[in-house]
């Protein structure tokens, strides 16, 4: 590998592993595709520290637990644009369609990278022709609900294209999840992710609970990837009822998720909040109407600071029809 490669990946491992740093595992960096593991397509999950596999739903839950868009009782399509690390953004696109009592979702995700310096090997620089990282995965997920929705499975079938300057990889990979809502107050899930060949796609699995009441919910996540050591999320969600402010419900949102700071920030808003030096909380809101003008329609937005690598930031628009 020349020194333009060597310099190309060196800065990719630099964006998408250091906010996961933490005590480096000693199969950080084994798996290819790691952009899998970026919560693109879920600002809610974002928001509230990455717990969010037991309460996942509508089209949010195609990223992260496909059993819960069984919830989903109409059509519903979501667009979504996510700003994350180092110039790394990601547009998606999410459809689901009901076909009687089971679920039918697609996703689209297409990510890229720009910014990067092309250098020979004397190190001078050199004209970029083209975006240096390119990726894509599309998906298919099947969800279906039982007992009244008290037990919720599902499953994903995704293609996956990755381009870091010139080389090409493409595999494809499967999730599969479950949710069980035992009693109205609780919440469990749970979530296999990236299955395949675990040198090829970071497999993972999630586990979590929640316990939720009308005007909040208190969720807890614990995540293990095949390349990284365990990390545990917990998240708040304030909900002001729709029936209550008679427009739309509104939800406000905090969340905390084990892992390393990334030093610190010098953005003047972040250091009078304190926040200059932590990428471990983060913050996000929702807004839904059941009846803008006759459609149901949603609109949730995260964001969290990276300390000295910057601020990721996520904003989706949903319909339902």
């Amino acid at each position: 590998m020349n020194i333009k490669n060597t310099f190309l990946f060196a800065c990719l491992v630099l964006a998408l592993a250091a906010p996961s740093a933490h005590a480096i595992d000693a199969d950080a960096g084994t798996s290819a595709s790691a952009f899998l593991k970026i919560d693109a397509g879920s600002p809610r999950a974002q928001a509230l520290g990455n717990a969010f596999v037991s309460i996942a739903d509508g089209p949010e839950a195609l990223f992260w637990n496909p059993a819960g868009a069984a919830s989903a009782t109409t059509k519903e399509i979501q667009l979504g644009y996510q700003d994350y690390l180092q110039g790394y953004k990601s547009r998606t696109l999410v459809y689901l369609q009901p076909m009687g009592k089971t679920i039918i979702g697609v996703t689209l995700n297409y990510m890229d990278m720009d910014g990067f310096d092309y250098r020979d090997e004397r190190g001078n620089m050199q004209p970029v022709v083209d975006k240096p990282v390119q990726n894509f995965v599309g998906s298919l997920s099947l969800a279906r609900g039982f007992f009244n929705q008290g037990l919720q499975i599902g499953a994903t079938a995704k293609y996956i294209n990755e381009k870091l300057d010139t080389y090409r990889y493409t595999n494809v990979g499967f999730d599969v999840g479950a949710k069980a809502r035992p009693w109205k107050w609780l919440g469990l899930g749970g979530a296999i992710v990236n299955i395949g060949d675990k040198d090829e796609m970071p497999r993972g699995w999630r586990l979590g609970a929640d316990i939720n009441t009308k005007y909040w919910t208190v969720s807890g996540e614990y995540m293990k990837y095949v390349d990284d050591e365990g990390r545990l999320g917990i998240g708040l969600e304030i909900h002001i009822p729709e029936d209550l402010l008679q427009v739309a419900r509104f939800d406000l949102r905090v969340g905390y998720y084990d892992r390393e700071s990334t030093g610190y920030s010098e953005s003047e808003n972040l250091k009078s909040l304190g926040l200059d030096s932590t990428s471990k909380i983060s913050f996000g809101f929702g807004i839904y109407s059941s009846e803008l003008f006759g459609y149901g329609a949603r609109i949730d937005y995260a964001v969290t600071p990276f300390g000295a690598l910057g601020t990721s930031q996520q904003l989706t628009v949903g319909i339902q029809f």
